[in-house]
């Protein structure tokens, strides 16, 4: 593993994991502000509890277990994968600068949603890393290229070697050998 990464996911997952804590911890403190979102969430995914405070504490799960895998680099890409799922109705329950009437409280709202979205990119570079190892899907195109290529050697050698072995066997079969 480089350098960078071994540095850079444990600070990307850092965030998660504090805030995910703080939700576990103390979910009342984001119902209010959570509510609008889940309510839409909710009635969008019947798998999902109707409770907001439930909600808010998965989402807090998934943060706290996405960030420490990022982080430890255990299953990085699906942890960030996970994470840029639940960074969205994170981001639209929590920073509603376009709802905010104070222009300062607008305004640091705004930082806070551009703060997410740039984690987001984080997250979602974080997921197509394959930590110069090739993806499954490379080594899938590569195998069926290598079946292929192997494929075609046989067939050429077979008939390279079948024509002369029909002759020698017509040869032997009219010397009665």
């Amino acid at each position: 593993m480089s350098l960078l990464r071994m540095v850079g996911r444990p600070m990307l997952a850092s965030m998660f994991v504090a805030g995910g804590l703080h939700a576990l911890r103390r979910p009342g403190d984001l119902v209010p502000a959570a509510e609008p979102v889940v309510r839409a969430v909710a009635e969008r995914v019947a798998v999902l509890p109707d409770s907001t405070e439930q909600l808010v504490r998965l989402n807090g799960a998934v943060h706290v277990v996405g960030g420490a895998l990022l982080g430890l680099g255990r299953c990085p890409r699906l942890a960030a994968l996970a994470l840029a799922a639940t960074l969205v109705p994170t981001t639209l329950a929590a920073h509603r600068y376009w709802e905010a009437q104070d222009p300062s409280d607008r305004a640091q709202q705004r930082i806070h949603f551009l703060k997410n979205l740039s984690m987001m990119g984080g997250l979602l570079i974080a997921a197509d890393d394959t930590g110069s190892a090739p993806s499954l899907l490379w080594r899938g195109r590569h195998a069926a290229h290598d079946l292929r290529h192997d494929a075609h050697l046989v067939r050429r050698s077979v008939r390279a070697t079948a024509r002369p072995a029909a002759t020698a066997g017509g040869v032997r079969a009219r010397l009665g050998v």
